[in-house]
């Protein structure tokens, strides 16, 4: 069944869109992330103008993460305080990027730009992740007890000024680098269309040693906050967002989201990191093969003016 994007300007399958939009929003549950690093490539490679991609999936991620971070406010795994400092750097994060997504292109650079920072960024946070997993896993089978640590356990970081208590997460920390992760991952998530999760995620475990049990919970919403910020903005000043699209992407992502969470809870952490890092390795390896391949179509058309 065939349906009419009308901001993308072409024909696409709405079972396939509804099928990845259930795809992505099970990750989104599975692994505490917004999916877009997944679902924006997804799009891009199946046909959907970039600026158009990053857009409406904003929207998406949005229904994905407020249905996974519900899941987990109900079971008492959101620090509401923490996440409010995210979302305030994050928001201001998100004017930066939707300037920065708006100026590339208007000068034709938006599609060279997305691909490399998906390159770079999805590369490194791979390979960061997939090395510390694997390392976790052999110790595990070695039969050496990985210990967590504890949010006792202060590094340098802790020592900066403007400490503010965090209650539920159980630390004394610097507000500084809380809010300096929140607002690159506002800036980044906006630019490329992603919620950042993956990011967001590890910063969190090993910068700020926030515990387990409200990391997830506190990065989605950070990330439904963020995201329906982007969303908006990208709809007033780009005008980029095609509400068909991103209606199609939530119907599945909602459902995908919900089963997402429940499925987590049977996997240990370090597996957990190490799919997580699988996927997004796999995500950069395919935007690193765009570069270099010669495309189908070596010639492009577009209306200027």
């Amino acid at each position: 069944m065939q349906i009419y994007l009308p901001i993308a300007e072409l024909s696409v399958n709405l079972f396939f869109l509804v099928g990845i939009g259930g795809a992505v929003g099970f990750l989104s549950g599975l692994f505490g992330v917004g999916g877009g690093f997944l679902l924006t490539p997804l799009l891009i490679f199946s046909g959907v103008p970039t600026a158009v991609a990053v857009a409406s999936v904003t929207g998406q991620v949005v229904a994905a993460s407020t249905s996974g971070a519900l899941s987990h406010y109900r079971r008492g795994g959101v620090d509401l305080h923490l996440a409010m400092y995210l979302v305030l750097s994050g928001v201001l994060g998100a004017f930066g990027g939707v300037a920065a997504f708006d100026l590339l292109r208007d000068v034709g650079q938006l599609d060279l730009v997305i691909s490399l920072g998906f390159l770079v960024l999805l590369g490194s946070v791979g390979i960061l992740m997939l090395q510390e997993s694997v390392r976790a896993l052999l110790k595990r089978r070695q039969g050496i007890v990985v210990r967590e640590r504890l949010p006792n356990q202060h590094s340098w970081i802790h020592g900066l000024p403007l400490r503010v208590r965090f209650k539920k997460s159980r630390l004394y920390i610097s507000v500084l680098p809380v809010l300096i992760i929140g607002l690159f991952i506002g800036f980044v998530g906006s630019l490329l269309g992603i919620g950042g999760g993956f990011i967001m995620v590890p910063a969190l475990v090993y910068l700020l040693r926030v515990p387990g049990s409200v990391v997830i919970g506190t990065s989605l919403a950070q990330v439904v906050a963020m995201m329906a910020a982007t969303t908006v903005l990208h709809a007033v000043q780009s005008q980029s967002v095609d509400i068909l699209l991103a209606f199609c992407l939530m119907v599945g992502g909602v459902a995908g989201a919900q089963f997402g969470a429940a499925a987590g809870k049977h996997l240990r952490g370090e597996q957990l990191r190490g799919l997580l890092a699988l996927l997004v390795l796999a995500v950069a390896i395919r935007f690193g093969l765009s570069l270099v391949l010669t495309p189908n179509d070596v010639f492009s058309m577009a209306v200027s003016g």
